[in-house]
């Protein structure tokens, strides 16, 4: 390959900082563009006493390639059938860069309904261990593997565990109950199998503790509302005030005088039960866990201490933000988290319902500006769970979250045990996309504001080329966006500005490989990596180029984070736009 390079250099980094992690400013939160220049030369000497270091940036226009190409890899190109299918289709400009997580139930857990909701752009599979027997999910999750290993599909598996849940109730049938306006029912802790008429039972004994007789008793956030009567010992008796419907393992909250009734029940984040569904999913590889109820960042971390003992493999940790106490406390949680869940059923009976939005946008905003993925759930199309055909409302709501920048979107009773999983997962793909092309129309991408991430020197000098690199990527109009990457961390941060083009990743790593199917954006292959940058490069266009997925004539923007074994004083970094011949 022929290279022409440049070289731009100034004297201190006056925006770099020591300072640490600052906190973040909600209070101007505004849109506004800044520049940002093409090179940096970073002085140390301002850093670490006297010891000066010189780290360049170069900035390298291909203009051709010339003579024999390396040798390229053996088998595949590392890229799923599903991404590549759509390059084929749709070209660079028309990936979706939303992800989509499917909740698996009893509606989708064949291997047939498996594949169907992968071909329609499933990224992760989630687990929901409320519901099922470890062998049912253990049977899903081989199944999802059997996919990934025979069909080509990459398709990261979630487990999302019950937590300690305080507010479950059971009517002991299989399906949903109709509750009518003045029927009396019995909620008891006793436990007793299968069903008994206008009885239901909880998981925990002390449910009715500080509970007064005049107080609401409001079932999954609305779905139907009683009025206590009568308390006996640990049980109560209450009146339907408002008629509706009971479904299995329904969650239930009090409001007294129009407040939540708050009762500090010290239980832990994680039960036993959930600890035993832990040690599943490490024995059986799956890539993320949610962390169902986190109020504080400690669980967080006490969980990823655990499997940092117990798994050879890197498995990310994401919070669930579901209680108000989770929000008194969110930014902590999002830092100590791998990312964020925002789980807006519960929420939404924890706060006025008027607040889920400004709520919602709040948690996007804090974990892109703290490099955390998050993803958007519950009810986002509810009404398919019984239906073929979304409300309007419900795609306006997809829509203001992709406009919100949301990593991900989920479903969860819509493929879990609805009649129309495969339309419900249409919808979030057809409205994403459209939703994504009017960001791109509008140039959104140029006003996002970002809090500095890094505090040391090497932080600052990562952060600033991939700020730089997107900002050239949009401006120049570049196909995509080549990175190589060990642990996805420079991906993550060229996801964090949300650039124009696609992001593919190309790593060596199979944990960071599924772990990057969270990531805005990003498409990640799981390709062999060699200390040799120009190698790495070589070998992933010829690759490419064999699929037919790029060709003569594409721009595309080239970033690395794969550092030298051999140590070196000088440290150089690269943002390379090549132009393919």
């Amino acid at each position: 390959m022929v290279l022409k390079s440049m070289v731009a250099s100034a004297s201190d980094l006056s925006l770099v900082s020591a300072a640490g992690n600052a906190p973040l400013d909600f209070k101007n939160r505004v849109f506004g563009g800044r520049v940002v220049s093409l090179g940096f030369r970073f002085n140390r000497g301002r850093w670490k006493g006297n010891e000066r270091f010189n780290f360049k940036v170069r900035a390298a226009l291909d203009v051709g390639v010339e003579g024999s190409r390396s040798k390229a890899l053996q088998g595949t190109c590392g890229l799923d059938v599903v991404s590549e299918g759509d390059i084929t289709v749709k070209g660079f400009a028309g990936l979706r860069k939303t992800k989509l997580v499917c909740t698996v139930g009893p509606a989708c857990n064949s291997l047939e309904e498996l594949e169907n909701l992968a071909l329609g752009g499933m990224s992760v599979a989630r687990l929901n261990m409320c519901h099922g027997t470890r062998e049912w999910h253990r049977d899903v999750i081989k199944k999802i593997k059997k996919l990934n290993e025979e069909k080509g599909f990459c398709v990261s598996v979630m487990i999302d565990t019950e937590g300690s849940q305080i507010h479950v109730v059971d009517h002991g049938a299989s399906s949903s109950v109709k509750v009518e306006e003045g029927s009396i029912w019995h909620f008891t802790a006793e436990h007793f199998e299968g069903s008994r008429p206008f009885t239901v039972q909880t998981n925990y004994r002390g449910f009715s503790e500080d509970i007064e007789v005049g107080d609401e008793l409001v079932i999954d956030g609305g779905m139907a509302c009683f009025e206590v009567i009568e308390k006996t010992g640990n049980d109560l008796h209450c009146k339907c005030i408002d008629a509706g419907i009971f479904l299995p393992g329904a969650k239930f909250s009090f409001w007294r005088d129009g407040k939540l009734v708050r009762r500090n029940y010290k239980l832990p984040t994680l039960s036993t039960k959930d600890w035993a569904d832990i040690d599943l999913g490490i024995a059986e590889g799956v890539d993320f866990f949610a962390l169902s109820f986190v109020n504080h960042a400690d669980s967080v971390q006490d969980l990823k201490n655990y499997l940092s003992t117990k798994s050879t493999k890197s498995i990310k940790v994401l919070a669930k933000i579901e209680s108000l106490e989770s929000l008194h406390k969110l930014e902590e949680i999002v830092r100590a988290s791998d990312g964020i869940m925002v789980a807006r059923g519960d929420l939404g009976v924890e706060i006025p319902l008027e607040q889920i939005p400004s709520v919602q946008e709040d948690i996007i905003y804090v974990c892109r500006q703290l490099n955390k993925p998050v993803i958007v759930a519950s009810q986002l199309l509810e009404s398919m769970v019984e239906y073929p055909t979304p409300t309007r409302a419900e795609v306006a709501d997809v829509s203001e979250a992709v406009r919100q920048y949301a990593d991900a979107l989920m479903l969860s009773g819509e493929s879990a045990i609805g009649s129309y999983g495969r339309k419900a997962l249409a919808v979030l793909d057809m409205t994403s996309s459209r939703m994504e092309s009017w960001n791109r129309e509008e140039n959104r991408q140029n006003l996002l504001n970002h809090h500095q991430l890094g505090a040391a020197l090497p932080e600052c000098i990562t952060e600033q080329i991939c700020n730089c690199a997107v900002e050239m990527a949009n401006n120049l109009g570049v196909d995509a966006i080549f990175v190589y990457t060990k642990h996805g961390h420079m991906a993550s941060l060229l996801s964090r500005n949300r650039p124009n083009p696609p992001i593919f990743a190309f790593t060596d790593d199979e944990s960071t490989r599924m772990a990057l199917n969270l990531r805005w954006g990003v498409v990640p292959l799981l390709v062999d990596l060699s200390d040799d940058a120009e190698s790495n490069i070589s070998k992933s266009v010829q690759l490419m180029e064999s699929k037919g997925l790029i060709s003569q004539g594409d721009v595309v923007l080239v970033v690395s984070d794969i550092a030298p074994k051999r140590s070196s004083p000088m440290a150089l970094q690269s943002i390379q736009v090549k132009t393919i011949g």
